[in-house]
């Protein structure tokens, strides 16, 4: 089941958003959550850890291209810098590049997306909690040890785990095996269109947490 909101003509308050997530939650099973820009609040530290291992290629890098590929996988987004910007180098080592810059210099100041955060605290013990990241594993679990979710879910997908990463229902489809419920059980928190795509394949609810 979709979840669509329309447009407000004035600006909710946090606590205001979080008894909206609240609420929409309510009749779903499962819980899945996105995490860079959906838990955490960490969107411009990946931008500029991208624009920095770009430029050590010689690539000055639109961040625009970060919030178009939102979700994928760190290598499927430094294959897109190589299409867009005709470039050729080996996107294994950009990614880890990437990883080593964003861990270095920003991933200890992360702070959560409280209203989003505070759905999910609400709900431990009570419904189904899974993370459904395009994120490395190694990384993804710093950043939810520094904004205290660590322990608080039940299953993780991130890169690597589905032979497709979002917009693929594949990730979506793997958490909701892992936990043990039907797809349509199931409501994605995202901050994303390929997030939102993929949730949509899958036959879930989904609710983009940047549009409130």
């Amino acid at each position: 089941m979709a979840v669509y909101l329309q447009p407000l003509f004035f600006a909710m308050t946090l606590n205001e958003k979080f008894q909206k997530l609240a609420q929409i939650a309510e009749p779903y099973k499962a819980l899945l959550f996105d995490v860079d820009g959906t838990l955490a609040d960490n969107i411009d530290a990946h931008k500029a850890a991208y624009v920095a291992v770009a430029a050590e290629y010689g690539v000055t890098l639109d961040p625009d291209l970060i919030d178009e590929t939102a979700g994928w996988p760190t290598v499927a987004v430094a294959k897109e810098i190589c299409k867009r910007y005709k470039v050729e180098f080996d996107v294994e080592v950009f990614s880890k590049r990437k990883s080593q810059i964003f861990i270095e210099r920003f991933i200890l100041q992360t702070q959560p997306v409280e209203y989003v955060r505070q759905v999910l605290f609400d709900n431990v013990g009570k419904k189904k909690i899974g993370i459904v990241s395009g994120g490395s594993r190694s990384t993804l679990n710093i950043t939810l040890k520094v904004i205290d979710v660590a322990g608080k879910y039940e299953a993780m997908v991130c890169a690597g785990d589905t032979k497709q990463g979002k917009p693929s229902p594949e990730p979506f489809l793997l958490c909701a095996q892992q936990l043990g419920v039907k797809p349509e059980e199931c409501l994605v928190f995202e901050d994303g269109d390929p997030g939102v795509q993929g949730a949509i394949a899958a036959g879930m609810g989904w609710v983009r947490i940047d549009q409130l």
